[in-house]
């Protein structure tokens, strides 16, 4: 077919711009603060990839999605591989490396998108001790905390217009917003 030749191509700056709000949301204080999650490279990374995982899943739903979906996955690949670099990794250990950042995005894609499939929080709960807490918190609040968060964005990402989000614009939900689940009782 011919029509293919005459899509236009997703605009890097609208990329750039997606990815960027979804990077801001990411690092937001309070969820260092507040969610228990770790201020480290691991702690940011997984926070991030979090995030990604869930805006290109949602992107990826709709036919119209997909070319800004797989472009928004390949600038978080382009920024995995720059941050690489800046922290030293030689130019043989990058791809190894970069294939780590793959198999880390589509597993915990598949996790996460299992998780909020469920009826109850309890896989999302574990997927998230899992992945964002390395294998053990000191909270059961600051899980549950985050499951709340997560469905939240999913389901503020699910009632939000494709096209918005293939020209940039997406509406994230206020972390600081979920109250823990200590205080709800």
């Amino acid at each position: 077919m011919i029509f293919p030749l005459f899509r236009r191509p997703q605009r890097s700056d609208t990329i750039s711009s997606l990815y960027g709000m979804i990077v801001a949301q990411a690092r937001r204080p309070v969820f260092y603060r507040e969610y228990g999650v770790a201020d480290t490279v691991d702690g940011r990374f997984d926070l991030l990839l979090l995030h990604i995982a869930l805006v290109v899943e949602r992107l990826m739903r709709e036919e119209t999605g997909k070319v800004c979906g797989q472009g928004l996955f390949d600038r978080f690949c382009a920024d995995m591989d720059d941050n690489l670099r800046e922290m030293g990794i030689g130019d043989m250990s990058v791809p190894r490396h970069m294939k780590r950042v793959g198999e880390a995005f589509y597993g915990r894609t598949h996790a996460y998108q299992a998780a909020l499939a469920a009826a109850d929080d309890q896989a999302l709960a574990e997927a998230l001790v899992r992945n964002i807490y390395g294998g053990a918190t000191s909270s059961a609040a600051a899980v549950s905390r985050l499951a709340a968060y997560i469905r939240r964005l999913a389901s503020a990402l699910a009632v939000q217009p494709v096209a918005a989000l293939i020209e940039g614009h997406v509406d994230l939900p206020d972390p600081a917003a979920i109250v823990p689940a200590v205080e709800q009782a």
